[in-house]
């Protein structure tokens, strides 16, 4: 049985690598300036044109490998939130943690970097801030869900509560930034990749990579919590502490993705749910498989959003909310 599902996963895996592949060759090849396959061959071995390597090395591939990243972060993130609190709606999106991230890029636009739009700032300080916002909101969210203990509905129902006062503040606060820093920040929260650069994956990689892999290496904890509480319980694990360390793991990811892509919500709900789906509840296969689901959704989703209208380009978040606010329903409807 064992060795049925790893064959399962590894075909699973093979197939999400060659799409990701292709959709990759695609959003390299796409755009106003349109490079064939074997142009894009030759700019990436050092023998494009000024052009050609501006637009590939310079916009191109950072983008398509922030997509990538972020969106295998943000399912991880998710596919954490939905074993902790044993419920497949939980999501860092819907809980609040993007909005106290979001918060705090737009507090650090609106008292320091009033002149400067999103792309202009210190690669360092927008993932310090956006992690220092998620996690305080986290924290936040603990305290007010803890009565004697977690329960996973009222962790849920808080985080959601304070989530949309959060957004109401962002929302608020953009208001009074001056024009060029506001259309920034509009089209940050909402979940864009333009503009992505070297300087903001390097400084968001290590904190995606680094906390991905260390969930990684506690997914038999994940897979105990799900049991529920008596379970854990007579195993010698504490539970309040074990959530609060999964939480804190989820937290950082998303608050790193946030930083590096804005607002972009449901695929750490989707993600985690079409891997379960496909190779089952077992969280050494959940975590990798909902990471390359992930970064598929946001990659196919980032190359339409720049490339199906004409001239212009649209924000991914908006495309992932198209796609993930139905899936919401559906998941929704058929839960118990």
């Amino acid at each position: 049985m064992q060795a049925l599902r790893r064959r399962r996963v590894w075909i699973v895996s093979f197939i999400f690598i060659g799409l990701m592949m292709s959709v990759s060759v695609l959003s390299l090849n796409s755009g106003a300036v349109s490079i064939s396959p074997s142009e894009v061959w030759l700019t990436l071995t050092g023998q494009g044109s000024k052009i050609q390597n501006f637009t590939l090395l310079d916009l191109r591939l950072p983008r398509m490998i922030a997509a990538i990243l972020i969106g295998g972060g943000l399912a991880i993130s998710g596919a954490i939130m939905q074993g902790l609190s044993r419920n497949i709606l939980a999501d860092p999106g819907l809980m609040g943690v993007h909005s106290g991230a979001g918060l705090s890029i737009v507090l650090l636009m609106y008292f320091v970097f009033q002149s400067k739009t999103i792309t202009n700032y210190n690669a360092m300080s927008i993932p310090f801030f956006a992690f220092l916002g998620a996690m305080l909101t986290a924290i936040s969210i603990y305290m007010l869900a803890w009565r004697k203990g977690i329960l996973p509905v009222r962790l849920i129902l808080v985080g959601i509560g304070i989530g949309e006062g959060l957004r109401a503040a962002y929302v608020i606060l953009s208001l009074k930034l001056n024009d060029e820093v506001y259309m920034s920040a509009t089209v940050w929260l909402a979940g864009s990749l333009t503009g992505t650069g070297w300087s903001i994956i390097w400084s968001t990689f290590p904190w995606i990579v680094t906390l991905s892999l260390w969930a990684f290496y506690n997914y038999r904890h994940l897979d105990i919590l799900s049991f529920g509480e008596s379970t854990v319980a007579s195993l010698g694990i504490r539970m309040d502490r074990a959530r609060l360390k999964f939480l804190l793991m989820s937290v950082g990811i998303s608050g790193a993705c946030v930083a590096a892509g804005g607002g972009i919500g449901f695929i750490g709900l989707m993600a985690p749910h079409i891997a379960r789906r496909l190779i089952g509840n077992t969280y050494k296969y959940v975590i990798p498989v909902s990471a390359l689901v992930g970064a598929l959704l946001l990659l196919i989703c980032d190359w339409c959003a720049r490339t199906m209208v004409p001239k212009m380009e649209l924000p991914a978040g908006i495309l992932v909310s198209a796609i993930g606010a139905p899936y919401f329903l559906y998941l929704l409807f058929r839960s118990k």
